[in-house]
């Protein structure tokens, strides 16, 4: 059987931890930020873990983590 390509895009954005959490970066920083409140740019800087729902697929993107 051949070996699973990784898929490199879902790879750099996404880190697999020991007890196979998903931490993922928060999206939207780049620009337009000076009209949001404190409290959610506040919130955007923390990683935060994927949800239990998209867990399968990113599994199946990165296949040797």
């Amino acid at each position: 059987m051949p070996k699973l390509k990784t898929r490199k895009a879902v790879a750099k954005r996404i880190k697999i931890t020991k007890n196979d959490k998903v931490k993922i970066r928060a999206g939207a920083q780049d620009h337009f930020n000076a009209r949001e409140t404190g409290k959610k740019t506040r919130n955007k800087r923390r990683v935060k873990n994927l949800s239990v729902t998209n867990h399968q697929n990113v599994k199946r993107a990165i296949p040797y983590n």
